[in-house]
């Protein structure tokens, strides 16, 4: 089994209370160097993650060859402003949704002029959030070069940052499958 299959299919029962498990640690220089392979950017509009996922790329020697920026799009109204997120999408589906998920995804890329594009929305807690248990997580990902996306949603357990650790670990796992 892949590393990225591995990761989406173990991700919401790993225990992530101390961190990133070690087995995982390499996974998003892994995943910055097969963009890089690639000659392909990615950018992210992140919710419950709070800039976490693109922190992690900029942490990554070599990252600005495939990382120009993103957006930190933790309220709804902020969704809209920055992205052009259309506010009926929100009030169909909730924030925490999969059309949000992949809306986020496309247009960040479209915004950033980007080959790869992810979001992240769901509930990170303390509390529940428009219905739905913390633990739940939407990620989409586009790929604008060959098309091809893939929004998955995810229950998982474990403390806020934790829930967050998990978040940004299966973000690289989708960019290693539309890649």
């Amino acid at each position: 089994m892949n590393k990225s299959i591995e990761i989406l299919k173990e991700a919401e029962q790993a225990n992530f209370e101390n961190g990133l498990p070690q087995k995982w640690s390499g996974f998003a220089t892994e995943t910055v160097e097969k963009l890089k392979q690639n000659k392909l950017k990615v950018t992210a509009a992140e919710s419950l993650t709070a800039g976490l996922f693109q922190a992690t790329v900029a942490s990554i020697p070599g990252a600005s060859n495939i990382f120009d920026g993103g957006f930190v799009t933790y309220a709804d109204d902020i969704k809209v402003q920055l992205l052009g997120m259309d506010p009926k999408l929100i009030e169909e589906y909730t924030v925490v949704s999969n059309p949000v998920a992949q809306a986020m995804a496309e247009l960040s890329a479209e915004k950033i002029k980007a080959d790869i594009g992810l979001g992240f929305t769901g509930v990170a807690g303390p509390d529940p959030l428009e219905g739905n248990p913390v633990g739940t997580v939407f990620i989409g990902a586009c790929n604008c070069q060959n098309h091809q996306e893939i929004i998955k949603e995810f229950h998982f357990e474990g403390t806020r940052q934790a829930i967050r650790l998990k978040s940004v670990l299966c973000g690289f796992a989708l960019i290693q499958e539309i890649i």
